[in-house]
């Protein structure tokens, strides 16, 4: 397969998982997190498709198109470890849905960061949320979402927060 058609297959694999997590999220209240902003697409899609959910976005610097930025006071800036640690007081309230596009090319690095960051996620989680990831992640309490249909398996990570069934 050629690279370009991988990463079609990625972004298609992306928004269908997307789609999926923000039907789920429907009855849960809270803010959704944008992890990675990146060039902004995914955060203006989930501003489209969600206008009445406050969205907070962690990145280290604001490298996006100009129509993909979030206001300053919904942007928390620096590395993903330690703003996740220092932001439960600035959300205003568990989260309904983080989504952690955060894979670089490196593997080993990219699980190790996945590993670190979700037990942190998990403590800013709504009962009930999502979590939606490009890279595995698990946490107690955190149960797959079969994936939609025509997603790879591992090509993209949906967990929902059910810690009553651990």
């Amino acid at each position: 397969m050629s690279r370009l058609n991988s990463f079609i297959r990625r972004l298609e694999a992306q928004r269908a998982c997307l789609d999926l997590a923000i039907a789920l999220i429907e009855p849960v209240a809270g803010p959704v997190l944008e992890l990675g902003l990146g060039n902004g697409r995914t955060y203006d899609h989930l501003r489209a498709n969600l206008p009445n959910r406050a969205i907070f976005v962690f990145d280290r610097r604001i490298a996006a198109h100009p129509d993909c930025v979030p206001t300053p006071e919904f942007f928390i800036e620096g590395d993903v470890v330690a703003t996740l640690e220092r932001s439960a007081t600035r959300l205003p309230g568990p989260a309904a849905m983080v989504h952690c596009d955060i894979g670089t090319g490196d593997r080993h690095a990219n699980a190790a960061l996945a590993e670190t960051i979700a037990p942190l996620i998990d403590h800013l989680m709504a009962e009930r949320g999502v979590v939606v990831s490009d890279q595995r992640m698990e946490a107690p309490g955190w149960q797959p979402v079969p994936l939609p249909e025509g997603v790879a398996e591992g090509r993209y990570n949906i967990r929902r927060v059910e810690r009553g069934l651990e």
